[in-house]
């Protein structure tokens, strides 16, 4: 999630919670509830600690080899399903090591690219499994290939060289994980190197692809920069006082159901004053979120819908952030909120 402003979950203002990068963090719940670890904060740039090959890839990020620690690690089981990962801890590298278990015969990654992941990640020193998810069916993390990312070093690197459908194993010493610090939480050391096991599953479009539908009477207005990014007017009008919402553009994806998590870009509008209080575009890509967490207008809004599709919902404040508002955004507890949100994958 953005760490700069405020979402869609109920009572989730973030303006203050900004990023210490002295103590990452990776969530050690299930997905498709988890898919955060495409929001750590951590500055992946080419250059970052490695041992690097004459060939670069995604996100100008130099290709990493494979090496004696990266190939202890055993990777077995079938495509698609969690593996099974075992290998003698403790292992250490100075230098991640990115070794090829599965070579996926999809196209390589691209710069910018949105990838949907399988993960599983253990620590190193002590055997310890620390997370695993997004395998088969199951919704993926998703993380941008940008040249300035928030995405863990290891995994840019892991991914950058890849083809999707493959399967690499990633060994990573604390510079590229968890840093200095180390995660007490987690349990993790400032010595401590991470595993990564991942599956490069599929490219999520980058906005809604869904066909363009006529614009509804009574609805705020809707126009697209050349790179998705919605601009909304406000008509002169008073707000509705139930819950609207309007499909732009139809996908003909799956179903999203309540227990879904989506992976989305959206853009949060003020009725009343026509200002932007948060969005996806410009900053992180597309974010995941449970429908279990949000609003309940922003839920409503979205169950029934399609992937595929762009949705402009409408919020009255009882389905919205309430009386209490988020002042820190310039929303009131008396102000209708609107969305407009690119559903671009689920599960």
């Amino acid at each position: 999630m953005p760490f700069d402003s405020v979402t869609p979950r109920s009572g989730a203002c973030l303006g203050s919670c900004r990023p210490d990068h002295s103590n990452r963090k990776i969530s050690v719940r299930k997905l498709p509830a988890l898919i955060t670890i495409a929001t750590v904060s951590v500055l992946a740039l080419a250059g970052c600690s490695g041992s690097p090959s004459d060939e670069t890839g995604a996100a100008g990020i130099a290709c990493v080899d494979s090496g004696k620690t990266s190939e202890a690690v055993k990777v077995a089981g079938k495509a698609g399903a969690e593996p099974t990962v075992k290998f003698e801890s403790p292992l250490t590298t100075e230098a991640t090591e990115v070794s090829v278990v599965t070579e996926g015969k999809g196209d390589a990654v691209k710069t910018d690219d949105i990838v949907e992941l399988g993960f599983s990640v253990y620590n190193a020193k002590t055997g310890e499994k620390m997370n695993a998810g997004g395998f088969g069916d199951d919704l993926g993390a998703p993380i941008t290939m940008a040249k300035e990312s928030s995405v863990f070093p290891a995994l840019m690197k892991g991914v950058a060289c890849a083809t999707y459908g493959s399967r690499v194993a990633v060994v990573a010493p604390p510079a590229d994980a968890f840093g200095e610090a180390g995660n007490e939480e987690l349990k993790v050391g400032a010595e401590d190197n991470i595993i990564f096991v991942i599956d490069v599953k599929s490219e999520i479009p980058p906005r809604a692809n869904g066909e363009e539908q006529k614009p509804e009477d009574g609805f705020p207005t809707v126009e697209l920069a050349e790179d998705g990014a919605p601009t909304v007017t406000i008509p002169a009008t008073d707000a509705p006082t139930e819950l609207k919402t309007s499909v732009l553009k139809k996908g003909d994806g799956a179903t999203v159901t309540d227990a879904n998590t989506v992976v989305m870009h959206y853009s949060g509008v003020v009725w009343s004053t026509g200002e932007v209080f948060d969005q996806t575009w410009g900053k992180s890509g597309p974010t995941p979120i449970s429908l279990a967490s949000v609003v309940p207008g922003f839920a409503q809004g979205l169950v029934g819908q399609t992937v595929g599709s762009q949705v402009l919902v409408v919020i009255p404040p009882e389905l919205g952030y309430g009386a209490e508002g988020q002042p820190d955004a310039g929303i009131s507890g008396t102000d209708t909120i609107v969305f407009v949100v690119d559903i671009l994958a689920a599960g």
